[in-house]
């Protein structure tokens, strides 16, 4: 039996802080991760767009995008920067615990950079799902990678796999909802990706205090090989991801689950949720408008910069250029 891969997502829930991330590495170590995973954002490479800040309505009034102005989460971001030392003490520490490091990239021109600092497997997150050239990025640079696919539209999953020969990707459903309810997570779009990809997941943004680990668990009992969770070593009102973040006692709790033999795990979700069924919804579905407005958002959040030009991640350019 394949045993499905954990991967405790450590977000920015160490809060900038090297001694909470080491604290992260460790007890996701000893709660049964396989990958504990950072994200390789830079405050500096947040991009300045018109369209989020507070004066930006219509005639009438009405906003078409979200709310986030530029300056106060260029400001919050921060204060949550990880440096390049804190990187490399991060792997490090993963390797002490027995546990795989795995970056989330953002940005154009920076697989090779963490591969060689030592990171083992790549991601890239919903909203890149479409970004072609970082995609073929982290190809070039790691053996395994893990690309979400939350935020995209069908033909942009099928362009996402291609650029990957067999056995190098797992593609990961998830919903861009924060916190995700039980009846939207369309956990049958597992179904959809297994057709496209031999190693499939999900991504699980539910909120333990409300749902428990019910997500997670029915996606295990699905067939997922890949189970993604925010972890926390922190109370869940110290950082913005904390509501949506796992323990270290869920996460040893959905380790023995994801333990359990595959006939085991649907008894066990019968047993705790008997109207499972509901987390199943469609294959294929349409975005809800929180959805595509997210993906308006997180979609160019980031960007690389060469030559004093924003390089967005789906426009294909090089540093030579």
């Amino acid at each position: 039996m394949k045993r499905p891969l954990l991967i405790a997502e450590c977000c920015q829930n160490h809060n900038g802080d090297r001694e909470v991330l080491a604290r992260m590495v460790d007890e996701a170590a000893a709660a049964g991760a396989d990958l504990v995973k950072l994200q390789a954002i830079r405050s500096a490479d947040l991009v300045f767009r018109e369209r989020f800040e507070p004066d930006a309505v219509d005639e009438d009034g009405h906003r078409a995008a979200i709310l986030r102005p530029y300056e106060q989460e260029r400001a919050r971001l921060a204060g949550l920067d990880l440096d390049e030392d804190d990187e490399r003490f991060f792997v490090e520490r993963c390797a002490a615990a027995g546990v795989q490091p795995m970056i989330t990239l953002f940005t154009r021109f920076v697989a090779d950079h963490y591969r060689e600092l030592g990171f083992t497997w790549a991601k890239i997150a919903s909203y890149d799902c479409r970004s072609v050239p970082l995609l073929r990025e982290a190809a070039a640079a790691f053996d395994d990678v893990v690309v979400s696919t939350g935020a995209s539209f069908d033909d942009e999953v099928d362009r996402a796999v291609g650029v990957f020969v067999e056995g190098q990707l797992s593609l990961l459903h998830a919903v861009t909802i924060y916190p995700t309810g039980l009846e939207d997570l369309h956990l049958a779009r597992m179904r959809w990706l297994r057709q496209r990809c031999s190693s499939v997941g999900f991504s699980d943004h539910t909120a333990p205090a409300v749902t428990g680990l019910r997500a997670s668990k029915l996606a295990l009992a699905l067939g997922a090989d890949v189970v993604e969770r925010h972890f926390t070593v922190l109370p869940p009102d110290a950082t913005r991801d904390g509501p949506v973040s796992v323990d270290p006692a869920g996460l040893a709790e959905l380790r023995r689950f994801a333990d359990l033999r595959p006939e085991e795990r649907m008894v066990a979700i019968e047993e705790e949720w008997s109207d499972w069924q509901v987390g199943l919804g469609e294959q294929q579905r349409r975005l809800t408008e929180a959805e595509l407005a997210n993906r308006d958002y997180y979609s160019g959040r980031f960007a690389a910069r060469v030559d004093g030009r924003i390089v967005d991640n789906w426009v294909e350019e090089s540093t030579s250029s």
